[in-house]
This record gives structure tokens, sequence and C-alpha cells, in this order.
């Protein structure tokens, strides 16, 4: 395979190629904050408060329901970028037939019963009633482009697997065009609140999933891609069980605990909610570069354990988180610091507002200590060992932040259960920074 457009990370200066890998993800991901940010302030500037709240509340069941699906998708991903460091070209071919027949069988089923379950999802959050109507409408709308979201995820993990990262940036800016122009005609437009930024949002990943169906058939055309699903090789599928579901599962463990920590937000009140989901946009604008580093690992690792490049492998799990937090640290400062101003483009409620700096201030100059723990879980998932970070991304949720963000809501005060974030995040660094005194890291370190 030797498109131009694909990175060799098995062989170069590692920052080098993990920059070039990772820019584009995180130019996509400015783009991804950007045209969330448009449905922030357009319903924030067009809406009711009510409205901004169902929004920022309906993201949990969505991801709820398509948690498990996005992690086989990273398991795909994985395999995908082990079968490239090896140059295996037909067992690349089944992987990515195999995929895209898993993307069918789970996306069309998900579609329907995330319309089913997620008001029974809502209810258990406790969202408030003048927020209900919004949250409902909100989703139905928006797991009809299931498939399109997922279609897009899938691709895109397959292009990084094969070392292509700059590809989902052009299929982002697409989407986030679109999206954008939709929000303005449907909800500035035509008010349609809610309803009007769902559409725009499923109508801007089918956008992403067909333009990226169309790339990889014309860029790759070796790997035989086929947008319907063929008859998948159980080998290959066994592989994304074993590498994807333990994934998928942690994902869904994961999600279940942010409804959990969405239920205490929202015992909090309609204002309350709001201040949160503004803050998350500007914390959305400092993390940026975790996703893409995170990224980065993940292909360098199987690429790298693909080629057996074992003393790459052992220079980049450093580098790589360490550059990750580094990053995010100075972000996060800085937008600490300005958050005022910024907070104050997407509401002009002052009770919203003070909730969000609040938010901002305990959170952000911590979450470089996510960056480092996310940086090392996704280089040890590229190595396919998912049981460990599992491990430790369910004791993170289900035995600090959790319990933690209870007990601040009985025993201190409910208005500054954000601080349940940046002690889990500690912790999970801590963990992850752990992983290299176990046997599986000796072993490596011990590899020509």
């Amino acid at each position: 395979m030797s498109n131009k457009k694909k990175i060799d990370m098995t062989q170069g200066p590692i920052m080098r190629l993990v920059v070039l890998f990772a820019l584009p993800i995180c130019l996509g991901n400015v783009l991804q904050q950007l045209y969330s940010t448009v449905d922030t302030l357009v319903i924030g500037n067009f809406c009711s408060s009510a409205s901004l709240a169902a929004v920022g509340t309906s993201s949990q069941p969505v991801e709820l329901l398509l948690c498990i699906f996005l992690g086989l998708g990273t398991g795909i991903s994985i395999l995908v970028s082990q079968c490239t460091g090896r140059g295996d070209t037909e067992s690349l071919k089944r992987v990515i037939s195999t995929a895209t027949f898993f993307l069918y069988i789970c996306a069309i089923p998900l579609s329907f019963l995330g319309i089913l379950v997620s008001p029974y999802v809502l209810k258990f959050m406790q969202v408030p009633a003048d927020a209900w109507d919004y949250a409902v409408s909100y989703i139905n709308i928006v797991f009809l482009g299931t498939l399109g979201n997922m279609g897009y995820n899938m691709n895109a993990g397959i292009l990084r697997g094969v070392g292509d990262s700059r590809a989902s940036l052009f299929f982002l800016i697409i989407s986030c065009i679109v999206n954008i122009v939709l929000d303005l005609v449907l909800v500035a437009g035509l008010h349609m609140d809610v309803s009007g930024a769902a559409l725009a949002t499923a109508c801007a990943m089918y956008a992403s999933w067909f333009c990226s169906i169309i790339y990889i058939k014309k860029k790759y055309p070796e790997i035989s891609f086929k947008l319907l699903p063929r008859k998948p090789d159980k080998n290959v599928f066994l592989d994304i069980i074993r590498v994807g579901l333990p994934l998928g599962l942690n994902n869904s463990l994961y999600s279940l605990g942010h409804i959990m920590m969405q239920t205490l937000v929202n015992a909090q009140g309609t204002t309350f909610i709001a201040g949160c989901s503004v803050a998350g946009k500007v914390t959305g604008i400092a993390n940026v570069a975790i996703t893409s580093f995170s990224s980065a690992a993940t292909t360098f690792a199987g690429q790298n354990l693909g080629a057996g490049r074992y003393d790459r492998l052992r220079q980049g799990v450093k580098r790589i988180p360490f550059y990750s937090g580094l990053i995010t640290c100075i972000a996060g400062i800085t937008l600490t610091v300005f958050c005022e101003p910024i907070l104050a483009l997407f509401n002009k409620d002052p009770e919203v507002l003070k909730i969000a700096v609040r938010y901002v201030h305990i959170v952000l100059p911590f979450t470089w200590t996510y960056a480092v723990f996310n940086g090392i879980i996704s280089f040890v998932n590229g190595l396919g060992e998912v049981r460990y970070p599992t491990i430790i991304n369910f004791l993170m949720l289900w035995a600090v932040r959790i319990p933690v963000g209870y007990f601040i809501n009985r025993f201190i005060d409910g208005g500054y259960i954000m601080a349940c974030f940046p002690i889990s995040f500690t912790f999970g660094m801590l963990c992850m920074l752990a992983f290299f005194f176990t046997k599986k890291w000796r072993q490596m370190r011990i590899c020509p």
C-alpha cells in the first residue's frame, strides 16, 4: 500500500511522525468542537435555557447505546494497524470486510433501540420537567443518524490504522459546514429549536460517512472496500471480538457511569445543567490534543508491534503521553485564565455563567493528568493488551469518580460535584503509570 498520505510509524523520528499523524486529528477535533460550539451558541442565543439543558443532558443516552460498537471500532483500528505494520494486505482486506459486516448488524438495530430505550434512560437521569420534551425530541432525531455516525467512525478508524489521519480532517470540514449551515437555517431561521439542531447533526454525520466511503474506494482500491456487507471471516470476527469487546464493555461501563454523574448534575436543576453544558464547550477546546495524541499512540503501538520494533515501542510510550500532557496543561491554564469572556459568548444568564466559571476553574487546570492517562491507555490498547486498561478505567469511574461525586453531593455541596473529575483523573494516571511495573511490560523491555 503506497499511498503517499499514509504515515509509516515504524521508522523515522518518533515525535515528528506522531505530530504529523496527530495534527489532522487535532484540527478535526477543533472542527468537531466548532460545530458543537455552534450548536450551543445558536441554541443558547435563539432558544431557552431549558433547550440548552436538554442538549447538554441528551448526549449520555446516545453515548451509552453506541459505546459498545465504538469500542469494537477501536479494536478494528488496532487490527488494521497491526496488519499494516506487518505489510499483510490480505489480512487487511479480511479485517475491513468483516468490519463492514459489523457496522450494519449493529447500527440499524441500535437506531430503533435508542428511540425505544432513551426515554427510560432520561427518566432515570431525572431530567427536569421543563427540559423533558426537548430532550426526547433531540434524542429521537439523533438516533436516526446512528448509521452515519458509526459508519464514519469505523472508516476513520480504518484510515488511522493504515496511517492516514489527514483524510478524516477533510470529512469533518464537510460535516462542519453542513452542520453549521443547517443549524442557522433550521434553528435560527425556521425556529425548529432542538429538533433543528438534532437534524443538523444527523445530516452532518451522514455527509461525513458518504465522503469517507468515496475516499477509501478511490485512494485504497487494493483493500477492496465494499459499501454493503459481505460474509465475515470467522477468525477475524473472533479477533475483533477478542480485542474490541473488552473496549466496548469498558466504554459501556464508562458511559453508564457518565449517566450516574449526569443524574447528580440534573438533580441541581436546569440552571446548573446549562452551566455545566456551557463549561463543557470550553473544556472541550482545551482537550483537543488528547484524542489526537491518543489515536496516534494506538496506531504507533499497533504498527510497531506488528513490525517487531520493540525499541521504538519503549521510546514512544514515554514521549507521546508526555507531550499530550504538556500541550493540554498549557491550553488548560490559558483557558482557565480567560474563561469568563469566552463563556459569556454562549449564554448571558449570570447564574449560568457563575456555575460555568466554577466548573472551568475546578476541572481545567488538572486535565493534563487525563491526557497522560489517556495517552498511556491508548498505547497499551494498541499493543492488544486491553485487560489492564479495562480494569483501571472501571476503577477510575466506579471506585473513585462516582463515589467521590456522591460524597460531595451528600456531605459537602452538590454545586461542587465537578471536583470528582480531577480526583479521578489523577488516580487513573497513577494507575496507568503502574503498568510499567507489570510482567507484560518487563517482557517488552527485554525484547530486542
